[in-house]
Formats: C-alpha cells, sequence, structure tokens
C-alpha cells in the first residue's frame, strides 16, 4: 500500500483521487442507509470522486431517474462539510424527451415539446433539477451523458458554456463518444471560443480494453484529458464473484458475465487476478481497479458498491501499487 497520490482532471484543475465512487446503485440496490455508509466510507478513506447522472436509476420499476442524485443531495445536508471534501460529476442528455424532460424524472411533468437530447433547454433544465436534487450550487465536472449528432455541437457546449459561464458547472466532460467526435468536440469549443471538454468517459476494464485503448486512448492521451472508465469490473466478473454458469444468478447483472465465464480470456484473467490478490494480500476488485488506474490516459477507474464489504475492496484499491512485474502479469492475461 502507498499513501494516495492525486490526480488532476485534464487542464481543469480539479484534482481527485485515483478512483471514482460510482452513484447508480444509490437509491437502487443500495438503500439510503447503505449509499450512506458507503459515501462515509469512501470520503473517511480519501476519497473524493462521486459519479452520477440524471438518469440513475430509471431503468428500475417504479423509478423515474434522480434517484441516485437525491440520496447524494440528502447525504451532503445531513453533514454539509462533506461539499468541500468530494468532486461531484454528474450527467445530462441520456434520453431523447420532452423540453421540461428533467423535471419528469421527478414525475411532476410529462408534457411539453418533444425534443432531442443535448437540446440546449434540456441541458438547461436538467443541470437545475440536478442542482436542485442534490442541494449544490454548482456541479464539479458536467458530461453530456451520450453523443446525439442531431444536435450540433455547437449548440451543446454552447449550452454547457453558459451554465460554466453562470458558476453552474466548473467543467465539461463527454461520455461514450467516439475517438472522432471528443476531436470534433474539442475543436468545435476551441473554433467558437468557448473552455473545452476535460475529461471522457467510457466502457473499459481488463475483459473489454479494446473499447479504449487505440483512437480513444490516443486521443485522450495526445489532448491532455482525463478518461473515467465505468464498468471498471466488468459487472462484477473481475471479483471472481462469477466462475460459473451457476454463479450468474448471484445479482441483478450476473447474466450479463456469460460471455466471460465462456471465454478463454476471462479464465485466464481470473487467474492472473487471483495470483496479484494471493500476493497482495487483497481482494481481486482491489487488484483490477488498481491494474486499471496505471493504464495510461485513466485518471480514475469509476466502481460502486452495495454493501460495506465491497466499499472495503473499492477503498483498497485508492492506495494499492502493483509491482511492474505483477502489472505485466496482469498486461498479458488481458492482452
Amino acid at each position: 500500500m502507498s499513501n494516495l497520490t492525486m490526480r488532476q482532471i485534464g487542464t481543469s484543475g480539479l484534482i481527485v483521487a485515483p478512483l471514482a465512487l460510482g452513484g447508480n446503485v444509490f437509491g437502487w440496490t443500495a438503500d439510503e442507509a447503505a449509499s450512506f455508509a458507503i459515501l462515509d466510507a469512501f470520503v473517511d478513506a480519501g476519497g473524493t470522486m462521486i459519479d452520477t447522472a440524471d438518469v440513475y436509476s430509471a431503468w428500475a420499476p417504479g423509478h423515474v431517474g434522480g434517484e441516485s442524485e437525491r440520496v447524494i443531495g440528502t447525504w451532503l445536508r445531513r453533514d454539509p462539510s462533506k461539499r468541500d471534501k468530494v468532486v461531484i460529476a454528474t450527467k445530462v442528455g441520456f434520453l431523447d424527451g420532452h423540453v421540461d424532460q428533467a423535471k419528469s424524472y421527478d414525475g411532476k411533468a410529462d408534457s411539453g415539446e418533444y425534443v432531442a437530447s443535448l437540446d440546449p433547454r434540456v441541458i438547461a433544465n436538467g443541470a437545475e433539477a440536478s442542482l436542485k436534487r442534490m442541494g449544490i450550487d454548482t456541479i464539479d465536472l458536467y458530461y453530456q451523458h451520450r453523443d446525439n449528432p442531431a444536435v450540433p455541437l455547437s449548440d451543446s457546449l454552447g449550452a454547457f458554456e453558459t451554465l460554466r459561464a453562470a458558476g453552474k458547472i466548473r467543467a465539461t466532460g463527454l461520455s461514450n463518444f467516439t475517438a472522432a467526435r471528443v476531436e470534433e468536440a474539442l475543436d468545435v469549443a476551441i473554433k467558437v471560443g468557448i473552455e473545452p471538454a476535460v475529461a471522457v468517459q467510457g466502457w473499459y476494464n481488463m475483459v473489454e480494453r479494446g473499447k479504449f485503448e487505440g483512437e480513444l486512448q490516443d486521443v485522450v492521451t495526445g489532448r491532455g484529458l482525463s478518461f473515467f472508465p465505468y464498468y471498471s469490473l466488468a459487472n462484477g466478473f473481475l471479483t471472481g464473484k462469477y466462475r460459473t454458469l451457476d454463479d450468474l444468478g448471484k445479482s441483478v447483472r450476473g447474466g450479463r458475465n456469460i460471455d466471460y465465464i465462456d471465454s478463454p480470456k476471462g479464465k485466464k484473467v481470473l487467474a492472473a487476478l487471483d495470483e496479484v490478490a494471493s500476493e497482495t494480500g487483497e481482494s481481486l476488485a482491489a487488484v483490477a481497479l488498481a491494474w486499471t488506474k496505471t493504464q495510461p490516459g485513466i485518471t480514475a477507474p469509476i466502481a460502486s458498491a452495495t454493501s460495506m464489504r465491497q466499499a472495503e475492496e473499492l477503498i483498497a484499491a485508492l492506495r494499492l501499487e502493483l509491482s511492474p512485474g505483477q502489472i505485466e502479469l496482469l498486461n498479458v492475461a488481458s492482452e
């Protein structure tokens, strides 16, 4: 274990620890009490970045979205001093919808003109709703949640710049954008004279390296951006929880791991993780995250927890530093 080394988000001046706590489970598979305990433990251990989105967890039966942000807001109101200890990232524009789509996440409106996601009006309303749910004045890192080519980048980025100028956001991020579209977004921002994005979020882990490595990684490192990977533990596969088909029923996300379980690569990766975990005395999850944070362009992998046991495994990754030999073993197994 080492002392905690902080990292800067692109050129933003925002400084974060090398692991981000995923908020997708808050108010969903982690109830309020569990969410509060996980958040407290993460921050008390030196964790700083919390990642959420306005659409979390609209996919769950009976949910409308905004559940995660509301849990975070309630947590912050319990101890306002925590606000200065965390960097909060959230997102807007995952779904097409009404101009007042952000309000409909709270179940208060379902009418209005139907527009594309990332329409400037959706962005403005989304930011206001997120700020209100979390009870904060400023969103530290605000992402365009998913690219929408139907909306000119100058329009959507311009809406973010308006928010930044008003002090409602500090920095802009791009989530689920291709390498070409990230470059285009950066070039458009420079051309129209607004602050460019400083961060990119996307899918990346030891069994899905091709989703980042290559063109997207080259753009991130070449343009001085930060990359925050989600699915860092491959829906739990990299924790070692799912090793046989019988294990898939262990959680609501277990079925997503069937391809990993059946693949030679999946078996090689788990074997390598087992070896390094034995050497370090840490969990497979901590080892997988520690490997991820060493990859070029990665500022902090995002991982979520639904229990204190899981939270402790994630927290261990904050300070776990692997040896060059261990990193190479994991590199080869995950190629």
